[in-house]
C-alpha cells in the first residue's frame, strides 16, 4: 500500500457492510475516499485515508478501511466530533441492512509481534 506524503499509517480500523439493493451508487458515494465520511474525517488530527474495498464474490458486501496515524488520533477524533459522526451514522442509516466493525488494527507492531 502506499503511504500518503511519507505519512506512516500506525492504525486502522475495518469495517463490513452489507448494502441494500438499489443503495449501492449512493454507499459508495458516501463511504469511498471522497465520501461525507472520509471528509469528516479529514477534520481529524492523524487522519490519512479510507478505502473502499467491493467484494467480487458477494456484490453488496464492502470493507472500508480507515487509516489513522495512531489509535490516540482516531479516538480524540471521535471524542471531539462526536455530534457530526453521529448525523453522517444516521443519514447513512438507510444504505445498509448491516454493518459491522471487524476490527482495530495496529500496522507492523503490538502484541504477538516478532
Amino acid at each position: 500500500m502506499s503511504q500518503k506524503r511519507g505519512t506512516k499509517s500506525g492504525f486502522i480500523v475495518v469495517w463490513e457492510f452489507r448494502v441494500r439493493p438499489g443503495k449501492r451508487r449512493a454507499f459508495e458515494k458516501a463511504y469511498g475516499p471522497d465520501g461525507d465520511w472520509a471528509q469528516l474525517f479529514r477534520r481529524g488530527k492523524g487522519y490519512i485515508r479510507t478505502e473502499l474495498l467491493s467484494d467480487r464474490r458477494t456484490p453488496l458486501r464492502y470493507l472500508t478501511l480507515d487509516f489513522w496515524e495512531s489509535h490516540t488520533d482516531y479516538e480524540r477524533f471521535k471524542k471531539e466530533n462526536h455530534v457530526e459522526y453521529q448525523a453522517i451514522d444516521k443519514k447513512c442509516e438507510s444504505l445498509t441492512e448491516k454493518e459491522v466493525e471487524i476490527g482495530q488494527f495496529t500496522v507492523g507492531r503490538g502484541r504477538g509481534t516478532r
